[in-house]
């Protein structure tokens, strides 16, 4: 599996975290950065990790910055992308059992790095249910 990451300067420690907790788990990485604390602009990592995953170089994405509306709003413009903010570990796991989501999106001023971590893996190692939620899905793309 890839998995392309992405985050503004709000989120570079919990990136950080994730990559290398999934690296352990043999998850090939596309870093996407921003790897400084200094203000960045959220959309200039947002847009290249959804272009990894709309492009199929990697099968989800994961973003991060302080709330994660940002992010998923970028995100979110590119067609065949379903980025969900999550703050809750049932709401990573509906995002793709409802939703198929494609890309989680993490707000790192609300959540814990373990959190951030566990969100992730249940995001990861959900499936998408189809069935009545396939018609609901077919609908959200413009």
């Amino acid at each position: 599996m890839t998995i392309a990451i992405g985050c503004d300067h709000a989120g570079v420690e919990m990136k950080n975290a994730i990559i290398h907790h999934l690296t352990e788990k043999g998850i090939t990485i596309i870093d996407k950065g921003t790897n400084t604390l200094d203000s960045v602009d959220y959309p200039d990592y947002a847009h290249p990790v959804a272009n990894e995953v709309e492009s199929g170089n990697a099968q989800f994405g994961i973003l991060i910055c302080g709330s994660a509306n940002g992010v998923c709003i970028t995100a979110n413009k590119h067609q065949g992308i379903r980025a969900a903010l999550c703050w809750k570990n049932e709401i990573a796991s509906l995002a793709r059992q409802h939703n198929d989501a494609n890309i989680i999106g993490l707000p790192a001023r609300f959540i814990s790095i373990e959190e951030g971590i566990e969100f992730t893996d249940t995001f990861l190692n959900t499936e998408f249910e189809g069935g009545r939620h396939q018609n609901r899905v077919n609908k959200i793309s413009c």
